[in-house]
């Protein structure tokens, strides 16, 4: 079993990086639980968030068979990106917190992508 100390502690080393990297382009943050997946375009420098898209809402609760699947992330992913070209963001930085890039949270980063979002 991971403790959250080393859950919060691999959470940081990421941001840590992507902080020295970003130059003041948002990061979006992806957060996975067991049932559902969300996303938000976050800017750090004014400590807002600029978009946000989860499998909880309506519109995309009803044509899922499951919120915690890859398709779902897949459909988060194309919801952010639209949302966030919206707010008139193009790039970003990929912040994937403590997770690993695989699954789901990669389905999440393709799916922004093909939506028309740079990492």
């Amino acid at each position: 079993m991971v403790s959250k100390v080393s859950v919060t502690r691999r959470a940081g080393r990421v941001r840590r990086k992507l902080k020295s990297v970003a130059n003041g382009q948002p990061r979006l943050s992806v957060y996975r639980s067991s049932k559902n997946i969300y996303a938000q375009v976050i800017d750090d420098v004014k400590g807002r968030t600029l978009a946000a898209a989860s499998t909880l809402e309506k519109d995309l609760k009803g044509k899922l068979k499951t919120g915690a699947d890859t398709d779902a992330a897949s459909a988060v992913g194309k919801l952010i990106a639209e949302r966030a070209k919206k707010a008139g963001v193009e790039k970003v930085v990929f912040d994937r917190g403590a997770y690993l890039y695989h699954g789901r949270v990669k389905a999440l980063a393709d799916a922004a992508r093909e939506g028309g979002l740079e990492f």
